[in-house]
């Protein structure tokens, strides 16, 4: 009764694991959907009331700062985060992730727009939309998590380096004989021959837009530190009338609308012309909202859905490009804001949209007094916080592993190329991890030290055979059997089984097989069967097991036992293999 009973429940058990498998709804369901089902009211509203509009008031120098430093018009960085940040979060799978354009690919999409121009930017970033989207609904997403820690690090201080090094003509004011290089060794060059153009009043302006960011950051954390410092130096400049260079004087001012949807002029040209930097935009948004929505999780005990984020982000992209936008991420500086500021939900992001758009109608003409000495204050201020210097320098400590992938990483992002900093720094990474891995098998024979004493069985029989048993030769491999390690344990086992008549391999604490091990162990059985050994292999899991049958580790070469009693046991021909 109890046996018909326990079979009547392994099919509904079944089921049931079947069943907790989330489904594609549920997987790709946006965050809102999820927090509007928990049961939104009135106070929720508030919070994210508050967070948005305290988010949108941080962001709206920020964006306007990433945008000129990116080659394009202030308004265009104001149309990202109006258009992507408000469909990031209505349809992103974190709670408090905030969108808009990020200081990361300030010199991709500036390298883009000198090469291809504004048209090109805005048709790699509707073509970036997509490949987040594939990326996304394939759900490669969790894969993208998987990049070591030394190589973001090193690539956030890169681009750091980068941001700030393409703000320093503006922060002193220099005037350079021709066009701002874009590598950063002949970009020092050129602002060392510019040194004697130096403008007074806009290094002032810069100094004090930094000094009041840090002193009110200070003082009172709680307040809008650089759009207090940009509305300072705006009206420094325009009571002293100082001779520093303003959104008006360069730009002429921001519209006051956001301009009718347009599709990027097409051609099959320009789309292969623009492919590598779409699918760059693709990448580095990926791993950058991924980041982003880490650290909100971390902040809140709250867990992101990756694919439904990274397919937000592409409609996200799509949006902003057809807006007249450039590219659109997660933004960690942001997100982290929205959480501090006490965000329930995603409301506050799409808020945090709304709040920037009723400015940019209101106050489009105070724009034109802003200093773009004090943007690039903002943005060296923000470089400062993006070069995490505690970790940079643990990761040097740490190991001359790990500082060997940071350090590559940090130096071919700043002197090469962002993309190739990433590859190299994963490979490196790559490199490491086998190398640690291989490092970490381990091949000894079953036979302890010290032996643990034991209780007496009165029910069992003495076998003398288990304590004289000079034929057979147990060995164990622990840790993870890939081609990293095949090579040792190969060595060990051509060796092992020559002098015995049986052989028993415990692979209990084996957690992974690969095809190089299945092929080593394939070798080791064939020599054990010219020389008339017993191969018995104990302990193998299922997925193992059936590895090394699909190589050809089966019958007559090895037989197969549960565990290592159990592989005795059929050498003394009391248990069938």
């Amino acid at each position: 009764m109890d046996q018909s009973h326990q079979a009547s429940r392994q099919p509904a058990q079944k089921s049931a694991q079947k069943s907790a498998k989330p489904t594609f709804a549920e997987l790709f369901t946006p965050k809102l959907v999820t927090v509007w089902r928990e049961g939104y009211h009135l106070p929720q509203f508030k919070a994210d009331f508050m967070a948005g509009l305290t988010v949108a008031i941080v962001a709206l120098p920020l964006s306007m700062a990433i945008a000129i430093a990116s080659g394009v018009t202030p308004e265009r960085g104001l149309f990202t985060a109006i258009v992507g940040g408000f469909i990031i979060s209505a349809l992103g799978g974190s709670r408090f992730q905030i969108g808009g354009p990020a200081g990361a690919f300030i010199v991709l999409v500036a390298a883009t727009v000198q090469r291809e121009g504004v048209d090109g930017l805005l048709l790699a970033t509707m073509m970036s939309g997509v490949f987040l989207l594939a990326i996304g609904y394939l759900r490669l997403g969790t894969y993208i998590k998987f990049i070591p820690y030394p190589v973001t690090v090193g690539f956030t201080a890169g681009i750091a380096i980068i941001i700030f090094s393409g703000q320093i003509v503006e922060l002193f004011g220099l005037k350079l004989a021709g066009k701002e290089p874009g590598p950063l060794l002949p970009k020092l060059m050129a602002i060392g021959q510019a040194a004697g153009t130096v403008n007074i009043s806009a290094t002032l302006v810069a100094v004090l837009t930094i000094g009041t960011i840090v002193a009110v950051k200070h003082w009172r954390p709680g307040w809008p530190g650089m759009l207090i410092a940009v509305g300072l130096a705006s009206l420094v400049v325009a009571l002293l009338a100082l001779p520093a260079e303003t959104i008006g004087t360069r730009y002429g001012g921001i519209p006051r609308s956001l301009p009718f949807p347009a599709l990027p002029a097409l051609s099959l040209g320009k789309v292969v012309a623009v492919l590598p930097d779409a699918i760059a935009f693709a990448l580095l948004g990926a791993i950058e909202s991924l980041l982003s929505a880490v650290v909100a999780d971390g902040m809140t005990g709250r867990r992101h859905r990756s694919n439904c984020e990274l397919v937000a982000q592409g409609f996200a992209n799509i949006a902003s490009a057809l807006f007249g936008g450039i590219c659109t991420t997660g933004t960690i500086a942001r997100t982290a804001t929205n959480v501090r500021a006490g965000a329930h939900g995603p409301v506050s992001g799409m808020l945090h949209s709304l709040f920037l758009l009723v400015f940019m109608l209101v106050a489009a003409p105070l724009a034109s007094y802003i200093p773009l000495a004090a943007l690039a204050g903002v943005l060296a201020v923000v470089c400062w916080n993006m070069f995490e210097k505690q970790a940079f320098a643990t990761l040097l400590r740490a190991s001359r592993g790990d500082a060997l992938v940071l350090l590559a990483t940090f130096l071919i992002v700043v002197l090469r190329d962002l993309t190739e900093g990433i590859v190299v720094g994963f490979a490196l990474g790559s490199i490491l991890f086998i190398d640690r891995m291989a490092k970490s098998i381990a091949v000894e024979a079953d036979v302890p030290l010290v032996q643990d004493d034991v209780a007496d069985s009165s029910g069992r029989a003495y076998d003398a055979s288990e304590a004289s048993d000079t034929e057979t030769v147990v060995y164990r491999i622990s840790g993870a059997f890939f081609f990293g390690a095949a090579s040792t344990v190969g060595s060990v086992l051509d060796r092992i089984a020559d002098q015995r008549k049986n052989f028993i391999l415990d692979c209990s604490a084996v957690p992974l097989f690969d095809s190089t091990a299945a092929n080593v162990i394939e070798s080791a059985a064939h020599k054990a069967s010219r020389a008339g050994v017993r191969f018995i292999i104990a302990g193998a899991s299922p997925q193992i097991r059936r590895t090394l049958i699909n190589h050809g580790v089966k019958r007559p070469l090895v037989t197969y036992a549960a565990s290592i009693k159990d592989a005795r046991a059929q050498l003394a021909g009391n248990l069938e293999a």
